[in-house]
């Protein structure tokens, strides 16, 4: 765990780490079309980021049928397997392997805050090089997922940082708004198809194009050793 830094950089993981949206999208809209509820693929991308309880009762509203918890349940768990079985091999996004490796190597404080459970993102800590060294939070270790600041505020405390000296990298407007939320200044990626613009409005201070676009720039966002 590192610790001492001024700062700290909390990144969510799915499109801003690794190249996951997509699978996450087709995995939900297969688990949702089995389960009689089929929904257009981009209204499930607009909800990417959220936890898998809140997107599910997100979906119902808009296909307007009710939803049992143990529906609910069987859905997140259905998504996790055809994620898995869609995407074994994760890729990680350009400059993110480089990103966190200098990180580590200045002694910059930063962790992993995601929506994600395991063993669904182990593959993708894996292909990032990040070990037991490397704060991850994830859903599983929180009460409640983003939007909720939840995840944010349990990795700076494990990283001992202030909350209002941790800056959110994340892609969704869900990463944003949580970071809002934990009074948290945030930076925006557009490698998880979001707009500039949308981003900007949800609250982000700076916008890259990804993690190596990011890393090019840590000396304008104060994160030096």
């Amino acid at each position: 765990m590192l610790r001492g830094s001024m700062r700290a950089l909390i990144f969510d993981l799915d499109g801003t780490l690794v190249d996951t949206v997509y699978a996450h999208v087709f995995a939900w809209q297969r688990a949702l079309e089995e389960s009689g509820m089929p929904i257009e693929g981009w209204k499930i991308h607009r909800r990417i980021g959220m936890s898998g309880g809140l997107f599910t009762r997100a979906v119902a509203r808009e296909v307007g049928r009710p939803l049992s918890t143990e529906e609910a349940e069987s859905i997140q768990l259905r998504h996790g397997e055809l994620f898995r079985e869609l995407l074994p091999e994760r890729r990680a996004l350009p400059g993110a392997v480089e990103l966190v490796a200098e990180l580590r190597r200045s002694g910059i404080a930063h962790g992993i805050a995601t929506s994600g459970r395991r063993p669904e993102i182990d593959e993708s800590l894996a292909i990032l090089g990040v070990g037991d060294e490397t704060v991850v939070v994830e859903r599983g270790l929180v009460r409640r997922a983003k939007p909720e600041p939840d995840l944010f505020l349990t990795c700076a405390e494990l990283l001992g940082v202030p909350a209002d000296d941790c800056y959110v990298v994340g892609d969704a407007v869900w990463d944003l708004l949580a970071a809002r939320r934990a009074h948290m200044l945030s930076i925006g990626l557009l490698s998880g198809g979001y707009g500039e613009d949308e981003l900007i409005r949800a609250g982000a201070f700076r916008v890259f194009r990804d993690p190596a676009d990011l890393l090019e720039a840590l000396d304008e966002i104060g994160m030096t050793p």
